[in-house]
């Protein structure tokens, strides 16, 4: 058996590598432990992965040790097995953490992060200008009333295209409470700004049309795009800022900020005439400093955003304009042009993350998932199933009830039969207490659940395709099991025999014991000079000082 598996090996090492071949030969057993067969595949798996550009270990010799080493390794892992180690709850928690990040590249979420920056990054680069109609419509509202907004956007939009103007259409039927007084109008925004929805809508939808009604968590939009130009990055500036109210008339405020204009425009310092005048308490001090920003962040005062673009080189200031917050007068500092996508990729990731189009995203690939597996639902069982959430559940103490046959097929998927008795099961490991209302909390799990069978479905799919990865899998399992073992069995058990170690150590005393010693002062000094009348009263005498 050793020499035929010596060829097996060398074979292995001679051909493009064993992970790479496309027809793998007939599985072949080296030994079998308890009855569990163990295959030469994967000890040459293990072996040629442990020895990767190594040639010289490649003889008959080495691959023989190693061999039994492989023995002992299993007969350890298979004991432990035996003993039940891997039923344990640490055991499944740390196999269960690995295996997530084992099969994160081969999931739809760690290509929808990388897909969804380069998108992000490519919208980042162009501004958009819109206008737009707000009908709320909540989350859960039912389909009858879901369906009577969605045909009353779809009426607005057809008199929209025919001619009405789009600005008083808003004014008089959006229920955005600021449509009254912009017409709707939401000026330059990009990336990143809008909910994801309308974001991919208005990036979507040509200048001067208007988008089909687009449904996000506030409910039904309709998106008129006015304008697209290539976005102009960020720009830092500094300001003054007048205030006018109850002890100031705008047109007080306005003269005073007229003066101030003049004052520096005959060469008073800007610094100077900030900390003297500026009424903007955060700023005043440190020359009227803002913190860089975007086309959109001054969303709430677009006015100050329109003069801080509008200004061209370092230094330039702007004539005093008005805001809802006072009289203003603003200096370019510095322009900053949007990043490369190579720069951003790390903190954009991050944002994309965190963002609604992550979820949205993996929604739409778990849907492809289904469609590949064919998912198909039983919506009677289901209905049965959610039907029998109720306040335990949100305590975390839900028990499985005794009225549904738990042998009813809740779903089918890649040939196989789901059970309510198999969501039982997973609702009783995985229920939590919490704050949310039974029904959608049971209706979460469901998900949670479907998404798990999908995504074992699609690990079977990979391992089929790729049986290194079924290897490696097993590598993590086998490689916790024996540390667990040798825990218990070897480390805990040496640590806590203290009667085992005087008696090693008396066995092995001659080890412990120092070598040759000396006993010696040590002198520093800073001062050469020091050192070297030291070394010479060291060289002359045994008593003394040092002169």
């Amino acid at each position: 058996m050793k020499k035929a598996l010596f060829i097996l090996v060398a074979f292995s090492l001679s051909t493009t590598g064993f992970a790479q071949k496309k027809k793998q030969p007939k599985t072949i057993n080296l030994f079998t432990i308890n009855k569990r067969p163990v295959s030469a595949d994967e000890f040459i798996y293990l072996y040629t992965k442990s020895n990767q550009n190594k040639p010289e270990e490649f003889t008959e010799q080495k691959i023989n040790e190693y061999l039994d080493l492989f023995i002992k390794f299993k007969l350890k892992v298979e004991e432990a097995r035996h003993r039940g180690l891997d039923t344990s709850a640490s055991f499944k928690k740390e196999f269960s953490g690995y295996r997530e990040e084992l099969r994160k590249p081969y999931l739809p979420d760690s290509k929808l992060a990388d897909s969804l920056v380069t998108l992000t990054y490519k919208r980042l680069t162009e501004e958009i200008k819109a206008s737009h109609i707000l009908l709320n419509c909540k989350p859960d509202a039912s389909p009858e009333d879901t369906l009577k907004v969605f045909n009353k956007m779809l009426e607005l939009r057809k008199r929209a295209i025919s001619g009405e103007d789009f600005g008083k259409l808003s004014s008089e039927n959006s229920e955005d409470p600021s449509a009254k007084s912009n017409l709707g109008s939401l000026g330059y925004f990009t990336a990143m700004q809008m909910v994801y929805p309308f974001e991919t809508a208005a990036y979507s939808t040509q200048v001067g049309e208007i988008s089909n009604p687009v449904r996000t968590r506030f409910g039904y939009h309709l998106i008129k795009v006015d304008d697209r130009k290539p976005a102009r990055g960020e720009v830092e500036v500094s300001h003054m800022m007048i205030r006018f109210g109850k002890e100031r008339e705008i047109s007080a405020a306005k003269n005073l900020a007229f003066e101030i204009y003049e004052q520096l425009k005959g060469g008073v310092a800007w610094d100077e005439l900030c900390k003297q005048y500026s009424e903007d308490q955060n700023s005043k001090n440190s020359g009227g400093r803002l913190r860089p920003f975007g086309v959109g962040a001054m969303a709430s005062v677009p006015e100050f955003e329109k003069a801080a673009f509008a200004l061209e080189n370092t230094g330039d200031v702007s004539d005093p304009f008005q805001t809802a917050y006072g009289w203003h007068i603003v200096r370019l500092e510095k322009k900053i042009p949007l990043p490369s996508l190579q720069e951003l990729s790390t903190s954009l990731k991050g944002r994309v993350t965190r963002d609604e189009r992550m979820q949205i995203s993996k929604n739409a690939a778990i849907k492809k998932l289904k469609n590949d597996f064919q998912f198909t639902e039983i919506e009677e069982t289901k209905k049965k199933v959610l039907a029998t959430a109720d306040t335990s559940l949100t305590k975390g103490k839900w028990k499985r009830p005794l009225s549904i046959n738990g042998k009813e097929e809740l779903f089918t998927m890649a040939g196989k039969k789901i059970t309510a008795e198999d969501f039982f099961y997973y609702v009783g490991k995985n229920q939590r207490s919490n704050t949310q209302k039974p029904e959608p909390y049971m209706n979460q799990l469901y998900q949670l659940f479907t998404d798990e069978k999908l995504y074992e479905a699609l690990e079977e799919k990979i391992i089929a395709a790729n049986p290194d990865y079924s290897y490696l899998l097993n590598e993590y399992y086998e490689g916790i099991l024996l540390f667990e073992i040798m825990e218990k069995e070897v480390w805990n058990k040496a640590s806590e025999d203290t009667l085992g170690q005087v008696k090693f150590f008396e066995a092995h005393a001659g080890k412990y014991k120092a070598e040759e010693r000396v006993k010696a002062v040590v002198f520093n000094a800073a001062d050469k000079n020091v050192i070297q009348s030291l070394e010479s009263w060291i060289s002359n005498s045994n008593t003394g000082e040092i002169e």
